[in-house]
């Protein structure tokens, strides 16, 4: 049976200052329980209405108690918000940086373009959305666990890096990424949704990409989402690797 005070911790969590305050999150569902726990991560509780490794059994109304859903998934678990104190991009790999994403869905499926294109950091300024906000966490779909995240100054961390490190854009006024010469190594950097790149970082940014439109006619949309944005720039890349 689950007590009061676990009810009272798990769900305070929905709140960044309290994950912060308790160093823990919220995980829900058996693929992304199972993947966090497979990587590593230090399940301080574990609940679950069937029978599941290491679960305690509770009632589907207790976890309906629990639960971020509006259709809870079987299994929930609190982790502990791991140390990650990257804080440069490794050398010969490609990064991530997000600067200033706010939709929690768009972080989470980002996350998982990452995982899917084997790019294991992202970089993210400090008003990027919290990767351990619940609803980021479920839309990762398990991809959290093979991805750091690492919350920083990006216009420091850019501004730090060697003048000749690739450090990528995608802007409006950049040159079509399908004619550009892309590496192996080097920064990705996305902006948010409706101001793109801040203006204090685009001036870090020494290869400025445009994803092209294919619209013919007067009427088309104005631009795509950061995360479709991504996964279209991520494949790019991994397609001249």
């Amino acid at each position: 049976m689950i007590s009061k005070n676990q009810i009272k911790l798990i769900r305070s969590l929905e709140m960044k200052k309290n994950r912060k305050l308790n160093g823990l999150f919220v995980a829900e569902g058996p693929k992304v329980v199972g993947d966090l726990l497979q990587a590593g991560y230090h399940a301080k509780m574990l609940f679950a209405t069937r029978e599941y490794p290491h679960a305690e059994l509770i009632t589907a109304d207790e976890l309906h108690r629990i639960s971020f859903l509006q259709h809870p998934q079987e299994v929930l678990a609190v982790f502990e918000i791991p140390l990650n104190t990257m804080s440069a991009p490794a050398e010969h790999q490609l990064c991530l940086a997000l600067d200033g994403v706010q939709d929690p869905g768009n972080l989470g499926t980002i996350i998982r373009i990452a995982d899917w294109f084997g790019i294991s950091h992202i970089f993210c300024s400090t008003d990027t959305v919290d990767a351990y906000n619940p609803k980021v966490v479920q839309a990762t779909m398990g991809s959290l666990a093979h991805v750091q995240i690492v919350y920083t100054d990006l216009v420091e961390l850019v501004g730090n890096l060697p003048p000749s490190y690739p450090v990528y854009g995608t802007l409006l006024d950049g040159e079509n990424i399908y004619e550009q010469e892309l590496s192996a190594e080097g920064i990705i950097v996305m902006g948010n949704e409706g101001n793109g790149i801040s203006q204090a970082l685009r001036p870090h940014i020494n290869r400025r990409l445009l994803i092209p439109d294919f619209h013919v006619g007067a009427l088309r949309a104005e631009s795509l989402n950061v995360a479709i944005a991504t996964a279209i720039t991520c494949s790019e890349f991994r397609r001249r690797k």
